[in-house]
């Protein structure tokens, strides 16, 4: 059995997959302790983890909140300049505090999000790492698009040359962090990092992005290992639905994630779009603002606040979707084409893996208009292709259970000996 610590960011679409994984490895005998703000303790603990707080000085209880209502109102380069200065003070926060937590809790290694920096805190302390990423993977090739635009895989001089720009407005923009980290890294004595890849497990590198949903001819170099959706289905609170409002027209499920969805425009613009057409919408805000802010929409559709998601994909035929993996990794799983709409970070790449895949359509976010959402939805709705793909890249990865294979390469590379034997569940 082994004691292994978690650093995470704290977003929902994080703290999901990442409590999946700590349960998959608690199975395997092993204790698993969080480490991260005061906000998250109660979600954590209430999942049957432990959690160890820091940064209550610098964030707080509610802290948490304030911040994804400024990052909401955001998109396109905004949201990343937002998220670089967040991740910062962080870094500064989990510098200061993480040490000492770390070392009381006797930890023998630990896993850290690839959003996070607190992979420097385990190299400081001498402890075997895994770098996990519930976005797409961080590969350090100009081969690779920078998910964060959105651009199709393109793997000729021009498409190399255009990659590396992208790559290195990136690291300019993400400089900030940088120097909070070499500062750091300098003061503990630790080589300085030069690219966004340094600070990645060398040992072991894994993604919940499935393989079949990366580019076709994408590099995949050692370490990374392409795992599946870290599911979180039994730990999900039970959310009311009016199910006898449910008309028997096609259903349309339209969700903007929980962090950037504070665009009410945004949703006014689904809701006329869909008016257009002989489909039942309903629409989940995720907590971004409440319902009576909106105000009558355009063709009543049922808007809830918080969605009993993955009972709501079994009856939808179309998805519109901000695009994040969860979300994305649900849809697929009930073979479900999508309307994708995203709106920042990794939101676009994934969106351009699934139109390459013929999945879905994608829509900007800039520009977006009723009948640019009209003329998407008809054409998945209409078109078979889009729901053909849907279903067969729900065929091809199958219904692997990904938590439950990161926690077994995390023991394997780790050299982490389990106190329980746990069948395979692929």
């Amino acid at each position: 059995m082994a004691r292994i610590g978690v650093i995470c960011f704290p977003g929902t679409g994080h703290l999901n997959p990442f409590t999946a994984l700590g349960h998959a490895l608690q199975e395997r005998g092993h204790d698993v302790i969080f480490f991260g703000i005061p906000d998250v303790e109660a979600r954590v603990r209430a999942t049957g983890l432990e959690f160890s707080v820091i940064g209550a000085k610098d964030y707080p209880l509610g802290t948490l909140r304030k911040l994804d209502e400024q990052l909401s109102e955001l998109h396109g380069l905004a949201v990343f300049g937002f998220t670089v200065e967040r991740i910062k003070n962080t870094a500064l926060m989990v510098f200061r505090e993480a040490p000492d937590a770390v070392l009381q809790a006797q930890l023998d290694a630990m896993i850290i999000d690839q959003a996070d920096f607190g992979t420097n805190v385990a190299e400081y302390l001498g402890l075997p790492f895994a770098s996990v990423s519930v976005l797409p993977p961080f590969i350090d090739d100009n081969r690779v698009p920078p998910f964060f635009f959105g651009w199709p895989a393109r793997y000729d001089l021009i498409g190399r040359i255009r990659n590396e720009f992208g790559i290195q407005l990136l690291m300019r923009m993400a400089n900030p962090i940088f120097r909070v980290v070499n500062r750091q890294r300098d003061s503990w004595g630790l080589g300085r990092h030069k690219r966004r890849g340094d600070a990645l497990s060398p040992i072991v590198q894994i993604t919940q992005m499935p393989r079949e949903l990366e580019f076709d001819g994408c590099p995949h170099p050692l370490p990374l290992h392409y795992t599946g959706h870290f599911r979180f289905d039994k730990k999900r609170p039970r959310v009311d639905f009016p199910w006898n409002r449910l008309d028997g027209r096609p259903l349309v499920y339209a969700s903007m994630g929980t962090l950037q969805n504070g665009s009410k425009e945004a949703f006014e613009i689904i809701a006329r779009g869909c008016a257009k057409l002989d489909v039942q919408l309903v629409m989940s805000l995720g907590g971004g603002f409440s319902i009576d802010s909106l105000g009558e929409l355009p063709g009543q559709p049922i808007v809830v606040e918080f969605a009993p998601q993955l009972e709501l994909l079994k009856h939808a035929t179309v998805v519109i979707t901000h695009a994040g993996l969860n979300t994305v990794l649900e849809s697929i799983a009930e073979g479900k084409p999508m309307v994708a709409i995203p709106i920042g970070n990794d939101q676009p790449g994934i969106a351009a893996r699934l139109a390459a895949k013929g999945a879905a359509i994608v829509l900007p976010r800039k520009g977006l208009t009723a009948d640019k959402v009209e003329k998407a939805v008809r054409t998945v709705l209409e078109d078979d292709r889009y729901r053909r793909a849907a279903t067969g890249l729900k065929e091809s990865i199958g219904d692997v259970d990904g938590a439950a294979l990161a926690a077994q390469l995390i023991e394997e590379k780790l050299c982490l000996k389990p106190s329980v034997v746990v069948e395979s569940r692929d």
